[in-house]
């Protein structure tokens, strides 16, 4: 009989270290957002930037966006002349974003992704001349994870390099 209560015991205790473990792998740290039920009161979702115990914020944001800057339309005449860059910025969903510019996105001329192929082509009705500047559809032209300098710099003479003289747009 001793001997089953020591099983039943260790059977407890590997329930709890798994239910632990469990519980770091779904929630780390110290912000459960399952485990804090003050997070789903009106007062905590009304300032995300109130502090827990009510110490002044330390981070407070500088670019407060209103409702139509956020809204605005911006048209993109896929014929003309109109260039989309895409700055990647590391670890926020940028690669699943890029993807998604060239797959995804229901324009007149969509671009041609090929099985086992990186980059896509993506061209404008009826020429042989890109509307979209990024990894997926150019490749690295600019270099690895090229930041907002590198390519202010480097797309102009890039796109330019692949037109007529008389063809580059005035910029």
């Amino acid at each position: 009989m001793e001997d089953r209560s020591h099983k039943v015991l260790l059977a407890l205790v590997m329930l709890f270290l798994f239910a632990v473990i469990v519980l770091q792998y779904v929630c780390p740290g110290t912000e459960c957002q399952l485990l804090r039920l003050r997070a789903l009161s009106p007062a905590a979702a009304a300032d995300p930037y109130r502090a827990e115990d009510e110490t002044p914020a330390r981070f407070v944001p500088r670019f407060n966006f209103s409702a139509d800057d956020l809204l605005r339309r911006v048209d993109f005449n896929i014929k003309g002349d109109d260039l989309i860059v895409f700055l990647h910025i590391q670890k926020t969903g940028g690669t699943t974003f890029g993807r998604h510019l060239v797959r995804n996105i229901q324009l007149e001329q969509p671009c041609e992704c090929r099985a086992g192929q990186k980059k896509c082509t993506c061209h404008r009705p009826g020429k042989r001349e890109t509307w979209l500047f990024s990894r997926f559809s150019t490749g690295w032209s600019c270099g690895l994870h090229a930041d907002w300098t590198e390519l202010t710099n480097c797309v102009p003479s890039v796109v330019d390099s692949k037109k007529e003289v008389r063809l580059r747009p005035s910029r």
